[in-house]
């Protein structure tokens, strides 16, 4: 399938396609035309690594990842590659938490059962 069919096809921009081949995510075999042509799998692959991206993976984890994901036995330490996912998890998990943290923080001063720091010397006046 060509580039534009892909692209509806997994209801993606041309654009972001392109780019994810230039970040070797995604490979095109080319026409004598210079045209791309994907196979079927395309589709799939697409939803895989936009998944990964919304999880908060880079780029560069992607690419490593995907010979892991694939039915051939890959070339490079997978094992090595789940520790570093899990790492991502766990900044993300970290990071879920400082989130909740300030969230409560704001619904304190929201609701006056917290004053911010500095102005309760000034409601003492």
């Amino acid at each position: 399938m060509r580039i534009g069919e892909l692209a509806e096809a997994a209801g993606i921009s041309t654009r972001a396609l392109r780019y994810y081949e230039e970040q070797g995510l995604l490979r095109a075999e080319r026409r004598a035309n210079g045209y791309r042509e994907y196979d079927k799998q395309a589709v799939l692959q697409v939803a895989f690594i936009q998944d990964l991206y919304r999880a908060g993976l880079s780029s560069e984890i992607i690419r490593e990842i995907i010979p892991c994901a694939g039915s051939k036995r890959p070339e490079g330490d997978c094992d090595a590659l789940v520790g570093r996912v899990r790492q991502v998890r766990d900044q993300l998990a970290q990071q879920e938490k400082q989130l909740a943290e300030r969230r409560e923080m704001l619904e304190r001063y929201l609701s006056g059962a917290a004053i911010p720091a500095g102005l309760d010397s000034h409601l003492q006046d």
